[in-house]
């Protein structure tokens, strides 16, 4: 015949740490965490409360031994004590003189040698404790209360005993509290259960809400739970996050529909002027047919390099920075290459910056070569400091200038007004776009503003943090 064994507490308590730290649903875990809680508290107040009434049984036990004690010390004074003490109850009593001999004993003691247990120090009447060495019937180990009764020759010692209590001194009381332990931890465990599944269940729904959410309805939101509460900061980063990947998207459709709109054009001229050289050899011009065809090259060149450009800066804007003098930075690239215009730089010493040496090269060139195709004949870059140890570059060309309301445009990708499209066609739009955004990189700014003087013209004006000078 097989027999089952019935689970110990040990053994459930580790099971249920097991379900706890397998179990992947944070509801499971954390109800099966306070129900073990529970249980462990639980048993350690039914210990503590078996402690107690154990406790509360020795005293009760010992006040009845002491009113024993003195029932048969009032005998002794009346003299109404025989050679065996009357005990309705069968209990445990003893009674020697002086010498430590046997004069009187409840039925149960008769026959029994004399106990030895301290006796009442000098001046008192009592004494009680805890005795393993005498015997007695009905246990091993007693508690006892011993009385002296008279003086000198006539004194007495009453001896009254009992077993002491066990460790359950009150089996139903403790069975009662014994099944307190498995009501107060399902007790936990249930309200543990339902107050994670409505903490979650905001969760819940923001989970359903994303599973749902694809490319094409970037639009839609997770429901933010009106408590003030972690699941409802979630949800707001949740929003927050879909809010900028919807613009990431966007700008990405636009960014790609904005390439091939620039691509376009230059592989179409392309295509069209190798096809009039296929198509008719001999009529050709071959230079001037090679030189469109280098033109378009170029284009497409310079719009694949600021697409390159644009992509490394939001990949990475942990480029590598040092030192760098913007007044000797800005020298370096006007003398680089001839300009259309005269380029008059004014400055009143170094102006040092932390950043991308090739970066804030890129951002200069792009102002300076900016200014050069608007400007009528000349242009300006002022370097210098201002506070609080902020670095300023001013780019002021003597153009036609840029209206308010298009001030902002000229920053974003692939940008061309009509007047900037008919003076320079091969430009790629992307070269001011790139320069703002080296800036933000380096937490600085750039705002295109009007010339202080009031003539006309374009002014762009670049800020960044500037080391101290040394």
């Amino acid at each position: 015949m097989r027999v089952r064994s019935r689970p110990s507490p040990g053994n459930l308590t580790r099971w249920l740490w097991r379900v706890a730290l397998r179990h992947p649903e944070i509801r499971v875990r954390v109800t099966v965490s306070a129900v073990l809680a529970a249980l462990v508290l639980s048993t350690a107040l039914y210990v503590v409360l078996l402690v107690l009434l154990r406790r509360q049984a020795a005293d009760d036990q010992e006040r009845d031994l002491a009113r024993e004690g003195r029932r048969v010390v009032t005998e002794i004074h009346s003299g109404t004590l025989g050679p065996r003490v009357n005990s309705p109850d069968g209990g445990l009593q003893q009674v020697q003189d002086g010498q430590g001999r046997i004069v009187s004993a409840t039925a149960a003691m008769e026959g029994r040698p004399p106990l030895r247990f301290p006796p009442p120090s000098s001046g008192d009447t009592r004494s009680d404790g805890r005795t393993c060495s005498v015997d007695a019937p009905r246990g091993r180990c007693f508690q006892i209360v011993v009385y002296r009764a008279g003086v000198g020759q006539g004194q007495r010692l009453v001896y009254t005993l009992a077993p002491e209590p066990g460790l359950l001194p009150r089996p139903l009381m403790a069975g009662l509290l014994a099944l307190g332990i498995p009501a107060i931890s399902g007790l936990a465990g249930y309200l543990t259960w339902l107050s994670a599944s409505r903490t979650l269940r905001p969760v819940d729904a923001i989970r359903r809400e994303l599973d749902e959410i694809t490319a094409t309805d970037l639009e839609r939101r997770v429901p933010v739970p009106p408590r003030r509460d972690e699941v409802a900061l979630l949800a707001r980063s949740v929003n927050a996050t879909l809010d900028r990947l919807e613009q990431a998207v966007a700008r990405q459709r636009a960014f790609v529909s904005d390439v091939s709109h620039e691509l376009r054009s230059p592989l179409t001229g392309l295509r069209t002027e190798l096809e009039l050289a296929l198509a008719d050899p001999d009529a050709t011009d071959l230079p001037e047919t090679l030189q469109a065809i280098l033109s378009n090259t170029d284009r497409v060149t310079a719009v694949v390099d600021d697409l390159l450009a644009l992509a490394r800066l939001e990949a990475d804007r942990d480029f590598t920075r040092e030192v760098v003098d913007l007044t000797e930075l800005v020298d370096q690239e006007v003398l680089r290459r001839p300009r259309r215009a005269q380029v008059t730089v004014l400055s009143e010493g170094p102006v040092r910056v932390n950043g991308g040496r090739s970066e804030l090269a890129r951002l200069l060139t792009n102002l300076i070569d900016n200014a050069d195709r608007h400007a009528e004949r000349a242009v300006t870059v002022i370097v210098g400091i201002v506070l609080p140890a902020t670095a300023l570059v001013e780019v002021i060309d003597d153009g036609i200038g840029i209206a308010p309301e298009d001030r902002d445009r000229v920053f974003e990708r692939f940008t061309r007004l009509a007047e900037g499209r008919h003076r320079d066609a091969g430009g790629t739009g992307l070269g001011l776009a790139i320069s703002l955004d080296i800036a933000e990189a380096h937490g600085g700014t750039l705002v295109l503003t009007d010339r202080a003087d009031g003539v006309r013209g374009a002014r762009f004006v670049l800020r960044l943090p500037a080391l101290p000078p040394g």
